[in-house]
């Protein structure tokens, strides 16, 4: 047996890092809208470009074709998923992730704990207004091929427009690329931007406003001519991972759900980041999502108007999906979508989605966890979000010892627990079971609402032999998350004018 648990480890950093899940696995007792993007009013303009639509791909003209002519075109991204590197064990990548999971949730956590000066004053001077109704849209794609548990996303920047992909990150707020001169660089698939071979690019001043949106490095620069000088900026992630670079303006190239269309939005503001370390594995920068003043969904709301939504592929997938800025006509009119809504944000500047978790369902009974589990507390440690950068789910400690038991005691006797097992907890021999069961798994909300996860979101199957709880503990004072693992093949939407999350089973590969 001991044998049996370090091979399959060596399979199970497959999946978190590598993220292959499979759908080999049966379920026990089974029982505002996306149009436009609102730039802050220091982002205005706003420009068609000579693109000609060459940068969605020719296959897509043909379905947003079918789009009724009543609506606008809505902006869509691509979205791919990053995987893990040929040259990488499964081992290396497992721990890979694990490593980088837990040291975003504590950056997570301080970020939540701790104040923003000035952020609150700088995001209500910002405060974005609506000028266009268009939909936007980009590819998202798994990241196992360069070693992550990830999103990647294809954004176009400057003029001439290039091709990055960027990590999609809705738990964070700055959006950055590894920019030359780089003179401290991770490795990233193909040339970092150059902003001399851009005509568009632009530094943002010291004396800025915006530059108090962002922290300085360890050791600022004076800001002596306000007008002139560049805003450096530093910001971390936890595991020592950072970007550290001038904050800058730059023309974001989006494609249009429209045949054929694209539009170039002037001035989005972000970081070129002239020093970056961590496990970013290969993409060119960051793409931030989150709920602050200075993500991409915040700048570009004049545009889209107040709603995105993505689908994330299976884990370990060749194929891309969507990310769409603006309303989707076929999210709204799926028969299955279900709403939550968020919590309320407490500050202008705040990054992250909470969501106002009720309790946990393990095989349709609702377990015995204190409701002060899922508070948060005046601190800001606590509460529950959804987030597109952390690989698996993670509980409070409380909850999750009990969600754990839930499992053990409801699964099946005929498949023998395994001791002992790396990190994930409980695993189970499956030799020579093609679908086992397991019980099922729901997330019931303070509002009512309750969202059902098919087996392959929470139970990973590492081999033929290996099957693990896909779910892992945070410290007490810890928040809980739902990570992208959990999220595959559901539909997203975040829709900020009605401030509620909703969520839709979809397969992402057809999207």
């Amino acid at each position: 047996m001991a044998q049996l648990a370090e091979r399959s480890l060596l399979l199970l950093l497959v999946l978190i890092s590598p993220f292959v899940a499979s759908a080999g696995v049966a379920k026990l007792n089974s029982s505002s809208p996306l149009f436009g993007i609102e730039f802050p009013s220091f982002n205005t303009a706003v420009a068609d470009t000579g693109c000609d639509g060459k940068l969605v791909a020719a296959e897509e003209a043909g379905d947003e074709r079918t789009q009724p002519a009543s609506l606008s075109p809505s902006l869509k991204l691509h979205m791919t998923r990053r995987a893990a590197a040929a040259s990488s064990t499964r081992k290396d990548s497992f721990l890979d992730s694990a490593q980088k999971d837990a040291a975003r949730i504590e950056t997570m956590r301080r970020r939540a704990s701790s104040a923003r000066p000035g952020g609150e004053r700088a995001a209500a001077a910002y405060s974005p207004r609506r000028a266009l109704s268009e939909r936007l849209v980009a590819t998202v794609e798994s990241g196992v091929a360069v070693g992550s548990g990830e999103y990647l996303m294809d954004v176009y920047v400057g003029t001439p427009p290039r091709r990055f992909q960027m990590t999609m990150d809705t738990g964070s707020d700055l959006n950055w690329l590894q920019c030359a001169p780089c003179l401290d660089c991770f490795e990233q698939r193909g040339p970092v931007f150059e902003p001399a071979a851009s005509s568009t690019y632009r530094n943002v001043t010291c004396g800025d406003q915006r530059c108090g949106l962002v922290a300085p490095p360890e050791a600022p620069r004076a800001c002596r001519r306000p007008g002139e000088d560049p805003c450096p900026y530093y910001y971390w992630y936890g595991d020592q991972s950072n970007t550290t670079g001038d904050l800058a303006l730059e023309s974001f190239t989006v494609n249009l759900t429209a045949p054929g269309a694209s539009r170039r939005v002037d001035g989005v503001v972000f970081g070129c980041g002239h020093r970056n370390r961590g496990l970013f594995h290969g993409a060119a920068g960051l793409l931030g999502l989150g709920r602050g003043p200075l993500s991409f969904a915040s700048q570009l709301r004049a545009v889209y108007g107040h709603t995105f939504s993505y689908c994330l592929v299976d884990h370990g997938s060749d194929v891309g999906s969507k990310v769409v800025f603006g309303e989707d006509p076929l999210l709204l009119a799926h028969p299955r979508l279900n709403y939550t809504a968020f919590a309320p944000a407490s500050s202008p500047a705040d990054t992250f989605y909470y969501i106002q978790l009720r309790g946990v369902l393990v095989g349709g009974e609702l377990l015995n966890i204190s409701s002060d589990t899922w508070g948060v507390s005046a601190d800001g440690s606590g509460g529950t979000i959804i987030d597109s950068g952390t690989t698996l789910s993670y509980f409070a400690e409380p909850a999750y010892r009990v969600i754990r038991q839930a499992f053990v005691d409801r699964m099946s006797r005929s498949y023998p627990l395994i001791a002992d097992f790396p990190v994930l907890n409980p695993c189970y021999n499956v030799s020579g079971v093609e679908r086992p069961e397991v019980p099922e798994l729901s997330l019931a909300f303070a509002d009512g609402a309750v969202w059902d996860f098919p087996a392959e979101n929470y139970f990973i199957r590492l081999d033929d032999e290996i099957m693990c709880l896909a779910v892992l503990g945070t410290p007490r004072s810890g928040m809980s998350i739902i990570g992208n693992f959990q999220q595959q093949n559901f539909h997203v939407v975040y829709d900020l004018q009605k401030n509620r999350l909703g969520f839709a089973p979809r397969r992402c590969a057809e999207v």
